[in-house]
């Protein structure tokens, strides 16, 4: 039966502010406040309204049209965002002021206001961007804007340098420009390509005669070095040429570069040549506009992938001083940190593993969720530090650059047994400062700590919660995020002081709140979502009595009238380990925990691994939301669960499935069949299950592995050999097939087919450039093989990995259900 602890949870997590009174976008801000931000499930809902599959998988322009991609105005006096326009997948921009009406803004005037992401000078009186690939800068005070290039060129990475001037980049060539001359000169150039000689070596003995035999050859090459020596004497003279091009090397691959604050160094990292897929990683598309058919190019397949390695250089703009930077300063950066899944892996092959120390392929860290860059400066230019990562994915470093001493110094080193996070790894300096901040795992969860470069660390947040989106204030006092502190179903807004470590909650809304601070750090613009409601704006002044101001409803009056089933969050415990496995779940209207009959059930596998569903905010799987209340509508009790590897529980639920993908997972899955068992009134053994991607692949080992506990699952596009799936994923958590082909073998649905003996029904789009359609292709022969019968196949022709067609997602929904109706009832 539903406990008191799972209801007072769901009470106070679960927000349904759509039910309330709210302004639309077209009417001045009302306030809201956290008691009505708490309201129970849709008033407004009509009493018998049918809720059918068609209209769940209908273009979802019919349950809202959320804003997206908020952010401030300069002035903070309103809001920009995006919304899509009805009908159609365009967006159009929509100004939204703090007290009026909202407004489009007209295309030709959006350059004024595309400044998000842009980045200010010292005293923040100017910020420049880019619209469209060209540069504008704009005073913040007056709000005139100044257009300085209009080409097809592309600048990008913008920025204001200590002298005033913008600094840009296109190409591989960099720039900087005075904002109020227009006055631009190159102030480096990277080639790809060796240094340019006037003569070649003589290559062989044929040669050297040539030159030493020959008077004429010996004339043009000594006329041709006089020529060099005059050029490169002129470059070094005449001030009006531009600096003489920094050679890296022929064929090498310029990975990134940064340049300081102070104009007078670059930060480059390069490689060798990088291919991201081979001739043969095709993919065919059957339905195409001339009929025939196209042979679309994919990615590769982590068991091509081999070790990459970065070269880190400094570039002295001001003397042409070239310096490549070792990792050997680094701490572990030669240890054999495979040493124990080799042997085993040589073990079970009758062969002896000898560990050995050597140079470990070290790489620029490349987090997930970054848009500033592995390299960051200090406001001076006169420090940097660079994160760097293990290509084996088990330490990340962060290291300041020692210019003078020409090395890397190791400010922290984040080691992980199993794999390092790819995200939680936001890092810089301090405003003014030459003392870092950073993310780190190091006690089990994502928090925040400070170092001075010459300093010790000190952790400002701590306790079992994340912190996400961290965003330090102009003077460097605070740093704001949001976690999961309340709850672990509940993301609020805080901020804490970088000197004191003290913690203050901002936002007391419930349900999913993520941020964008304003310019004048005085107030919280708001994306807040409940589990009954979509994303919307709200306001909120940084002032302990304020209360937020709802600035859009954007949900429709459709999607209003259904009442629909807000779930209950329910720590279901753990027979494996001592946190719970927190589930989303929905009971029938009527639902009576004493009923003699027992209700059948559906569990939900989420996809992506590492991600977080079971919480009180809307859910990104917003039509599998809509379609668990029809599934209670028919009777059924639905269970979804964050199973061991999900995101936001910290590094140990994170890192569970490593070397062993699909088995604490579905360990966890049995747990919840069997809770569901003892406490919803549930019949275990009318129990199904379905989830696309990860949750496919779930699907697969639950019912390969554990016959019997559904009895009937349907996988959407799922993976069944995690040896063709991509590099970046899955060699975190399996390392390599040529390392480690025992955590690969255990964790892949095609070893494990012959134990099927449940109703499974295979739904795969043809086009998926993500997981491959051979995938769904090779496990079917493996079922034929096994002369299995109690397996189907759906194809959807014309859908990548994420559906697109309302027809294909109705034909999908309508076979799952067929599938639970036919086997659970």
């Amino acid at each position: 039966m539903k406990t008191k602890v799972a209801i007072a949870i769901a009470a106070a997590l679960l927000s349904a502010a759509c039910a309330t009174t709210t302004p639309t976008s077209s009417t001045a801000a009302t306030q809201v406040t956290p008691a009505v931000l708490a309201t129970a499930p849709n008033s407004q809902a009509q009493v018998g309204q049918e809720l059918t599959l068609k209209q769940i998988m209908a273009d979802q322009d019919w349950v809202a049209r959320s804003p997206e991609s908020a952010y401030w105005m300069l002035d903070g006096s309103g809001v920009l965002y995006q919304q899509k326009r009805a009908g159609s997948q365009l967006r159009d921009w929509f100004h939204q002021p703090l007290t009026k009406a909202a407004h489009q803004v007209p295309l030709e005037r959006l350059h004024n206001y595309a400044y998000n992401g842009g980045v200010y000078n010292q005293d923040r009186s100017l910020i420049a961007y880019t619209f469209e690939g060209n540069i504008f800068v704009k005073q913040v005070v007056n709000g005139e804007t100044s257009q300085l290039t209009r080409d097809e060129a592309r600048q990008s990475q913008l920025q204001f340098l200590t002298d005033g001037r913008l600094a840009y980049r296109q190409g591989n060539d960099f720039f900087v420009v005075d904002v109020n001359t227009g006055k631009t000169e190159q102030i480096a150039s990277l080639v790809s390509q060796d240094k340019p000689q006037a003569n070649q070596a003589p290559k062989d003995f044929i040669a050297r005669e040539q030159q030493q035999l020959i008077e004429f050859v010996q004339l043009e090459r000594q006329q041709r070095a006089e020529r060099f020596a005059q050029q490169q004497e002129l470059q070094q003279k005449n001030p009006s040429l531009a600096p003489e091009s920094f050679y890296l090397g022929k064929g090498k691959q310029l990975v990134a570069a940064s340049l300081s604050p102070a104009g007078d160094k670059m930060i480059v990292a390069i490689s060798d040549p990088q291919q991201w897929r081979a001739d043969g990683d095709i993919m065919p598309n059957y339905v195409t506009e001339d009929g025939r058919v196209a042979a679309e190019s994919v990615r590769a397949r982590v068991a091509d992938a081999k070790p990459v390695e970065h070269q880190l250089l400094v570039l002295d703009l001001t003397s042409g001083e070239q310096t490549q930077l070792t990792y050997n300063s680094l701490p572990g950066w030669n240890e054999d940190v495979l040493a124990a899944v080799r042997k085993e892996n040589y073990a079970a092959e009758g062969k002896t593993y000898t560990s050995k120390e050597q140079p470990r392929p070290i790489t620029l860290m490349q987090d997930w969720g970054w848009q500033a860059g592995a390299v960051r400066w200090t406001h001076d230019g006169q420090h940097a530090a660079v994160m760097l990562e293990a290509w084996d994915n088990k330490d990340r470093w962060i290291a300041s650059i020692d210019f003078a001493g020409k090395k890397l110094v190791n400010q922290e080193r984040l080691h992980d047994e199993a794999w390092i996070n790819y995200t939680h790894n936001e890092f810089g300096f301090l405003p003014n400062s030459d003392t870092l901040w950073f993310q780190s795992e190091a006690d089990g969860y994502a928090h925040l700590y400070v170092k001075p470069l010459t300093g010790k660390i000190k952790q400002l947040t701590q306790g079992s919660f994340v912190t996400e989106d961290p965003t330090v204030s102009h003077t460097g006092d605070y740093i704001y995020f949001s976690a999961n502190q309340p709850h672990p179903g509940n993301y609020e807004v805080f901020r804490v002081h970088t000197a004191t470590a003290e913690l203050e909650q901002l936002t007391r809304l419930g349900g999913i709140n993520n941020y964008e601070l304003s310019p004048q750090e005085d107030k919280l613009l708001i994306k807040h979502s409940a589990a009954l409601q979509p994303e919307e704006l709200y306001v909120q002044t940084l002032d302990d009595a304020a209360q937020p101001e709802r600035l859009t409803t954007t949900v429709t009056d459709s999607f209003m009238a259904f009442d629909w089933v807000a779930p209950e969050i329910v720590p279901i415990p753990s027979s494996h380990v001592d946190h719970p496995i927190y589930t989303r779940v929905y009971y029938p209207k009527d639902y009576d925990a004493n009923r003699a009959e027992k209700y059948p059930a559906v569990v939900f596998i989420h996809g992506a691994g590492y991600l977080q569903n079971a919480h009180a905010g809307w859910s990104g799987y917003q039509r599998e939301f809509m379609f668990h209340t029809f599934l209670t509508q028919q009777g059924y009790v639905v269970l979804d669960l964050d199973y061991r590897g999900s995101k936001g529980y910290g590094r140990d639920w994170r890192t569970a499935i490593y070397r062993q993908m699909g088995t604490p997972e579905v360990e966890d899955l049995v747990d919840v069949v069997n809770w569901a068992g003892a406490n919803a009134n549930v019949d275990v053994e009318r129990m199904g299950t379905y989830g696309g991607s990860y949750g496919g692949f779930l699907t697969f080992m639950a019912l390969f592995k554990e016959p019997g506990l559904f009895k009937a699952g349907s996988a959407l596009r799922p993976v069944s050999d995690w040896a063709h799936y991509n590099t970046g994923y899955t060699s975190n958590i399996l390392n390599l097939p040529d390392d480690d082909p025992i955590a690969y073998r255990r964790s892949s649905p095609l070893y494990f087919t012959e134990g099927l003996q449940d109703a499974l029904l295979i739904n795969s789009p043809m086009v998926d450039d993500n997981v491959f359609f051979q995938d769904s292709v090779r496990v079917v022969q493996r079922l034929i093989e096994h002369e299995k019968e109690n397996f189907e196949t759906a194809i959807f022709p014309v859908e990548p990995h994420g559906f697109r067609q309302p027809s294909s997602w109705l034909d999908e929904y309508r076979r799952i259900f067929k599938l639970f109706e036919d086997n659970l009832k």
